[in-house]
């Protein structure tokens, strides 16, 4: 059944119902009577393979411009209207550009597992050190600071921890595959404290002329511009009440420039946010104290901008309302706003109507749909939907209010649990989709898009519907539109391989979320759809990063496909592949090329093994002989799909890759290195993931016969005149460190003769004269490559006894080099030369104490380093590295380590991702000094405590917080198992008595919390046993008295996961003697 033009009849406002003299929805009673519209409630659909004519009923729409969906050659997911920070990468390889993985950046000594003297092992996250450094902060201080900095507070009675679990993994273990697709909108966190008001607005002075600084300001003569900003900083930090009222007064006088507005209104906002949250924080609080009635002033100059007649005025006067509300409303300020801009919708004048809508879009995108309350909502929602209508003539209008819809959809919850008031939206949103006008109808589609994602379980009604109006699209639409049909596709993709991961494919009528299997259904009309648009390429976009257009988007989506629906997918594309792959057209060849690669990842090693088979030799032959640059560039990447996925000892499948064509492999490989840039960076990618499936080979490799080949080759890669392009360069320095990575000791010699040849690169990076900005950077970017090359081999060699002592001769140079390179003071290099001492740490053990004195203050201005945090994230590792070779011979800085750690947890400026890796340090600090931890027990048990009450008792809002709560718990168990062991032992043990009831305490809560993850679990139930094996008889009654210990420990052991098992096996006998002695 298809729904027809008669059953999509316009609505007026009229079809709304009455709500104190305005037209609004009204969910919360659900007796508004609004239009039907023909509904399939059935989880089955007919999906029509022929669509060109099936989509007449619709109307008109558009959408926001910032949703950024074409980066850099990849997909973008589309935000979730009302997510808040987070920036989500998908785990789906992009064809272009496809780059090899980079390597690990936490070495294997940062993981590897400290043996405790028990015989049970521990793995702690990366941590810090010092040398003399102030004292510590007294101990009321840091209890403060503990529990005022970990936790962010929106409201007193709602508390979220304040750290990114994300970010940290980035900073540390960055990811070891290629690209992924990223995207999300960040939204201001916000975090009020009570300042001492800003007085009156003081009189601006005269002998300024606010608008020629302005207009100087943005003058071509540097000179000129520079004394401008001089004078306009000065301004700001003199009055800055007054700078702000100029600004907006500047902004709101019609007779003005309109570059001196809108710089003015540029200015504004910037005066109100910040990407850094410290920064953002500091800007929130200076407005919160500005006097009430300088903000009022403000505030009214901003809302009479709206009626300008000048577009860049009122939008960028929409944007600062927009960052004014998002500081205020959560602090019930401004409550007269919202109605305020509400009055504007009935304006006649269409200027005053699009920037009020404009405004409530970017209103919607800044608070948080808590800080509003569901009437107001209501209302937002009938004048953006009602200016959204095909009834509204002026398109500037329309595009305004599918814009605002947009933003508006995180606060549309309760609406979209209506029946007849969803219905309306989707109607609207639909209609919006068939205008006249391109942008309406891309910002139609990007409401869809964002519908699938946050309402995916209220679709099942339009499924149907939204096919044919995405196939139309797709078909026969402006490529902007046409993008965002795809994406739609690719939205419901992701939503439904979150869904199977998470349940196992397995639901029941209990299930929180359920899957209506939409791909599936769909398969037979989807698939044909998204094939065609693979033959859509453009001549450049293998040449140009960024490059993003439907034949890249339809492949995306359909690796998405093959990722939803498995097995499903294969017999539906394999005749358009063998169709394709011998024609003249070299589109034809390159799309069923593209095509193949795209359904490598989903369908099982079973179905995909017999075609592999077949196709590997042809694609190999294609690699090297093929006319065309395009068809060899995806063929590359294609091959190194096949070896990623399909190629390893972790498959039971026979092996794709045989003694038999190894070698005829490893010769098109490193022929194709040669290539034009473009098809040998994928060339290299294809070398990375075929070196990678050998890592578990053992002692004798299939690429050891061939590995001094492939290193040279891959050398003489990062010197072509031409490897700057299409990240050459990088890609052959990643795929020489997984090369090495995956080695065997067979090839440690050549290894070894690795290691004088990346020393000299490096030092000749040193030794440049005076440089440009741009080389600068450039060989910045340089000696990270090297460094990170010289990492992997020193956790190679120094892993092998038999390479271990003699590669040691190296590590005096290697250490002036690292230290050379620090003094370049570029964040990157510091990144990957910390990373490369971390591992030398590790390998030269307590001989490494000798670089201390020189290394120590690099080491101090990691951890001081709270604008690069992921630079502070590493010193962090290393730190910990540090303890595990040095032992008590880091000694000697731990005054000034542990003094910087405590600032470091304590500062709200610090990103909150480096936190939870900080308390694990505390446990690596102890391990290492036992006893001597003791003077660090004053400042650092109070602040795990706080910690511990705050993380046990936190509630998670999402699967991110979530995470990262499991990650701070974590961190805070590893400094307690760290201490405990620390002191075993000594006869300084009844020191710990006082904390350990707070121990139990903490234990109990996460137990019955029930939300903590594996890890967590492995780590409690260890604590458990090292309190008991620690503090013994004395530990017994308060196990005892414990009111979930026995309940815990029995659940561990009968958890499935044998690494937990294993801690629960071993914490049983401890607390058996401590109970029993």
């Amino acid at each position: 059944m298809t729904l027809k033009a008669s059953s999509l009849r316009r609505f007026s406002p009229g079809d709304l119902h009455e709500e104190g003299g305005a037209h609004g929805f009204s969910s919360l009673d659900g007796k508004e009577r609004l239009p039907a519209i023909t509904t399939y409630r059935e989880n089955t659909f007919d999906f029509p393979n022929n669509l060109d004519d099936n989509v007449s009923m619709y109307n008109e729409i558009d959408c926001k411009p910032n949703l950024g969906r074409e980066r850099h050659g990849q997909r973008t997911v589309a935000s979730k209207p009302n997510k808040q920070t987070q920036h989500e990468t998908i785990n789906q390889p992009t064809k272009n550009p496809t780059n090899p993985a980079p390597n690990q950046k936490n070495p294997d000594p940062v993981t590897t597992a400290h043996v405790r003297s028990n015989g049970r092992q521990t793995a702690h996250a990366p941590r810090p050190t010092v040398a003399h450094v102030p004292p510590p902060p007294p101990k009321d201080a840091l209890l403060f600071l503990s529990s005022h900095y970990l936790i962010s507070s929106s409201s007193p009675s709602s508390l979220s921890l304040s750290l990114s679990l994300s970010a940290a993994a980035a900073a540390s273990t960055p990811s070891c595959a290629p690209p992924r697709r990223s995207g999300s909108r960040p939204r201001a966190l916000r975090l009020p404290r009570k300042l001492k008001p800003v007085g009156p607005v003081q009189p601006v002075s005269m002998s300024l002329d606010v608008t020629q600084v302005l207009l100087s300001a943005q003058s071509a003569d540097g000179a000129i511009r520079k004394h401008a900003e001089e004078s306009l900083k000065q301004f700001q930090e003199q009055n800055f009440p007054g700078f702000l009222l100029s600004l907006s007064t500047e902004l709101a006088n019609e007779e003005k420039p309109e570059e001196s507005r809108r710089l003015a209104g540029l200015i504004l906002k910037n005066s109100l946010d910040a990407k850094e949250q410290h920064r953002k924080n500091e800007l929130f609080q200076r407005w919160l104290a500005l006097d009430a009635g300088a903000k009022a002033q403000i505030k009214g100059l901003l809302l009479q901008t709206l009626s300008s007649q000048v577009a860049s005025a009122r939008s960028t006067a929409s944007q600062v309302i927009a960052k004014v509300a998002g500081i205020e409303i959560p602090q019930k300020q401004w409550p007269e706003l919202i109605a305020s801009l509400l009055s504007n919708i009935h304006q006649v004048q269409p200027n005053i109507k699009q920037a009020t809508l404009e405004t409530l879009g970017y209103l919607c995108e800044e608070v948080s749909p808590e800080a509003v309350d569901q009437d107001q909502v209501n209302k937002i929602l009938t004048a953006v939907v009602q200016g959204m209508n095909a009834s509204e003539a002026n398109t500037d209008v329309r595009l305004a209010a599918t814009r605002a819809l947009y933003n508006a959809l995180g606060f549309a919850q309760v609406n979209f649990s209506n029946d007849m008031e969803r219905d309306y939206i989707m109607r609207v949103v639909c209609e919006a989709t068939q205008s006249s006008e391109v942008k309406i109808r891309q910002a139609a589609f990007e409401c869809l898009v964002a519908i699938s994602s946050t309402y995916y379980d209220k679709l099942a009604t339009y499924m149907q519907d939204i096919f044919s109006i995405t196939a139309k699209a797709v078909r026969g639409d402006e490529e902007s539109v046409a993008l965002q049909a795809i994406e739609f596709w690719s939205s419901i993709c992701d939503e439904e391989i979150d869904i199977l991961d998470e349940y196992s494919s397995e639901f029941t009528a209990d299930s929180d979320v359920p899957c209506y299997y939409f791909i599936k259904q769909a398969l037979p009309a989807l698939v044909p759809m998204l094939l065609e648009t693979l033959l859509k390429q453009e001549e450049d976009q293998d040449l140009d990063e960024g490059a993003w257009n439907l034949a890249m988007a339809g492949g995306t989506c359909l690796g998405l496909v093959a990722r939803t629906v498995g097995d499903d997918i294969v017999p539906l594309v394999m005749p358009f592949v063998e169709e394709n792959i011998t024609k003249s057209d070299w589109r034809q060849r390159e799309a069923a090329t593209y095509a193949f690669g795209s359904i490598l990842e989903g369908p099982s090693a079973d179905k995909l093994a017999p075609l592999v088979n077949v196709a590997l030799n042809f694609m190999l032959t294609a690699l090297m002989k093929d006319p065309s640059n395009h068809v060899k560039d995806t063929t590359a990447w294609t091959l190194g799909r096949i070896f990623e996925f399909l190629h390893g000892s972790a498959l039971e499948t026979p092996p794709i890759i045989t003694a038999e064509n190894c070698q005829q492999i490893l010769t098109v490989l490193l022929h194709s290195m040669k290539d034009v840039p473009n098809v040998a960076e994928k060339a290299c990618g294809a070398l990375y993931f075929l070196a990678q499936g050998y890592v578990d080979a053992g002692s004798a490799s299939p690429l050891s016969p061939f590995f001094q080949d492939i290193v040279q080759n891959l050398l003489m890669v990062t010197h072509r005149e031409d490897a700057g392009e299409s990240r050459l360069r990088t890609a052959a320095y990643e795929t020489l460190n997984e090369v090495v990575r995956c080695s065997t000791e067979e090839t440690a010699p050549i290894v070894m003769q690795l290691v004088p040849v990346i020393m000299m690169e490096l030092h000749n990076t040193l030794e440049a004269g005076k440089l440009s900005t741009d080389e600068r950077e450039k060989r910045s970017e340089l000696q990270g490559l090297l460094c990170g090359c010289l990492q992997v081999i020193i956790q190679k060699l120094g892993g092998m006894e038999s390479t271990k002592y003699s590669f040691l001769q190296y590590a005096d140079q290697m250490m002036d080099l690292f230290l050379r390179v620090f003094a370049c003071r570029n964040a990157t290099v510091h990144e990957e030369a910390m990373l490369a001492i971390g591992a030398l740490a590790y390998a030269a053990g307590p001989n490494f104490a000798k670089y201390m004195a020189q290394f120590y203050q690099y080491l101090e201005m990691g951890l001081q380093n709270f604008e690069e945090y992921q630079v502070c994230a590493i010193t962090v590792g290393v730190v910990g590295d540090l303890c595990r070779a040095l032992e008590d011979k880091i000694l000697p800085y731990c005054d000034g380590i542990m003094t910087q750690l405590l600032k470091d947890l304590s500062s709200n400026q610090l990103h909150r991702s480096v936190k939870p890796p900080i308390f694990s340090c505390f446990g690596d600090i102890a391990l290492a000094i036992g006893e001597n931890f003791e003077k660090y027990l004053i400042y650092a048990m109070p602040m795990l405590q706080s910690a511990a009450d705050l993380s046990a008792h936190a509630t998670a809002a999402d699967d991110e917080m979530l995470d990262y709560t499991n990650q701070l718990r974590n961190g805070i168990l590893e400094a307690y198992s760290g201490i405990l062991q620390g002191f075993k032992s000594s006869p300084k043990t009844q020191l710990l008595m006082p904390y350990a009831p707070h121990i139990l305490q903490f234990l109990d809560a996460l137990y019955n919390g029930k939300d903590m993850d594996d890890t967590v679990m492995k780590t409690a139930i260890g604590v458990l046993g090292d309190l008991a094996d620690t503090l013994g008889v004395h530990a017994g009654p308060l196990i005892n008295q414990s009111s979930s210990s026995k309940q815990f420990l029995e659940e561990c052991l009968a958890s499935d996961d044998p690494l937990v098992k294993e801690s629960a096996d071993w914490a049983r006998i401890a607390i058996s003697r401590a109970v029993s002695g």
